[in-house]
This record gives C-alpha cells, structure tokens and sequence, in this order.
C-alpha cells in the first residue's frame, strides 16, 4: 500500500470515526451506531465523498474481521453512507455515436465501446465478461460478475450489484462479427505473449490477458472523443446513450429496464423521465393516426345524414 494512501486512511480514522465511534468496543458495534456516525458527519457539513470514504474504510475492515472469525457479521452492511450526487447525464445522439464508432473503427478497443452503446451495460459488467458469458449460437450474453478492483497482483471480482443486474440480453449480428474478429485477435495475443499471458478467460483485457484498468480506459476513451470530434463524456454515459438510443426509438421502457439491468421500470422512468415529455408529440400524432382512417374526411364528405337534425 502506498506510503499516501496510508496517510489519507490514518486521517480519515483519527479525524472521523475515533471521535465518535472509537470507545466502542468490536464486538459491540452495532450498524445504528455507524449510521449515526454518518448523520452527525453530515450535519457537520462534512463532505458526501469523505463520507463515503469513511463508509467505504469502515466496511473493508470489519469485513476483514469477519472474514477471520472476530466478527460474526459485518455491522457496516446495514448502514448507509448518503448517495452521491447525481452527475449531469450527457449523451451521444445517433449521428454522434456513428461518427465516434467509424473514428474507433480500427481501434483494438473497438468492441468494448460498440458492446457499450449497444449493450447499455455498466463499466465493471464490461471489463468483468468472460468468453464464457457468450453464446455465439443463440447470440447472448449474460452479466454474472463485475470487476470490483485489479492491480499488478490481485484481480478482484464481485456479483452484480443487484439481483436483477444478474441478467441475459441479447446482441444483433453485427456485434457478433466484431466479437469473432476481437476473438481472432486475442487469440493471436496469447501466442504472441506465450507464458506471459494471464488467463481470465477475459473479453476484454490487455495485450497479457489481465484486466484493462478504469483509468487507463477511461484516459483513451476522452483520447478518442477528442480525436472524433466529440464533447467530452464519461465512460458511464455510454451506458445513458445506449438508454436513450431504445427510448428514443420506441422499444419498450420494460425493455430497456430489463436490458439495463434496472430491479424495476419505475428506477428507468426516475433514470431517464426526462426523456418521455419529448415523446409525447410523437405519442398524440400516432394515436391519432391509429384511430383515424385515410379516408376519414372523405366519410365525412359522404355521410351527410349524420349531420340532419342538429
């Protein structure tokens, strides 16, 4: 662990957690005291990020002491640390998206951007796939772990973040041709690498087979944009344009919820409301035009009896 992190760690108990939790004995502490612990951070105007670091410290090393029999259960689990604020979502349209994918179209992270706009899947879905997870015959792929953390020793993965994240969607020829040429060319990476090559088993992965790190992705992924021509995007909002895409378009919001990886349709209504008031125009002149015959004016025209007696 580097000498930084150590420090920033040290301040975060001495600062936040022994002032107020630290006379509490292990076995103890109890979840409504690390909940309190957060209200009263937070009405001391402490910020919601070191809040959530704090939650973020305190879960790892309790979970270490239940992982060596100290404690039963982790207390930290039913405390929540306030949600971070939302981000400003921004979005590719469908011209956008086309001029970014023919700018990357000979780039070797090629297929993970494509399978993000198409797949609406999340960042750790993404770099968590397996070869496993594809069934080229039925053409799917299923989202069963996410990649929690890697570094030059330790890959990490984790479950979905929620039961409903855990999921099959389908994928269109296109993005099975890109998949088979990707595969190709892994293929020739590992010959190339010889006992180098880390075997994960991974999609998408670095020129050894291990894990492509957030920041790396995320550092080409503005490259790109700027090369294309684009305004600056999370690697995140990948995910909305891909949601917004469907909605836009008309597929169905249960669709795109089941797609996303939403626990209910109500979360894709909250996520991407915005979008619907634009698509009432859109819904009135096409109820209209379901109930209205071509020919409406002219039984208008033809039927002069309905007219008699008002």
């Amino acid at each position: 662990m580097r000498r930084k992190t150590i420090m920033h760690y040290s301040q975060l108990i001495r600062d936040y957690i022994v002032p107020f939790i630290g006379q509490i004995t292990l076995g103890n502490l109890r979840g409504w005291h690390i909940q309190e612990l957060y209200t009263r951070l937070t009405s001391q105007g402490v910020g919601i990020y070191t809040i959530r670091k704090v939650h973020k410290l305190l879960h790892s090393t309790l979970e270490s002491a239940v992982d060596t029999g100290v404690l039963g259960h982790n207390p930290a689990s039913s405390a929540h640390p306030p949600n971070e604020p939302l981000s400003e979502m921004k979005t590719l349209d469908e011209t956008g998206v086309s001029q970014f994918l023919v700018t990357i179209s000979t780039h070797k992270w090629e297929p993970l951007f494509y399978l993000a706009c198409t797949g609406g899947m999340r960042r750790g879905e993404l770099l968590g796939l397996q070869w496993s997870d594809l069934d080229w015959i039925k053409q799917t792929i299923t989202i069963q772990r996410q990649l929690a953390s890697s570094d030059k020793n330790v890959v990490k993965f984790q479950s979905p973040k929620t039961r409903s994240s855990r999921r099959t969607i389908a994928i269109g020829d296109r993005t099975i041709q890109i998949l088979r040429a990707h595969y190709d060319r892994q293929q020739s990476e590992r010959l190339k690498a010889g006992s180098n090559w880390i075997d994960h088993d991974l999609i998408f992965c670095n020129s050894k087979g291990g894990p492509i790190g957030a920041s790396n992705l995320g550092r080409v992924f503005h490259r790109l944009l700027k090369i294309a021509g684009l305004p600056q995007l999370r690697f995140h909002d990948l995910r909305h344009t891909s949601a917004s895409l469907m909605l836009n378009n008309g597929i169905a919001p249960i669709v795109v919820s089941k797609r996303l990886g939403h626990l209910k349709t109500s979360t894709t209504f909250d996520v991407y409301g915005h979008l619907f008031p634009s698509m009432q125009s859109e819904a009135a002149a096409k109820i209209e035009e379901l109930i209205t015959p071509e020919n409406c004016t002219k039984l208008h025209q033809t039927t002069p009896e309905l007219h008699r007696g008002q």
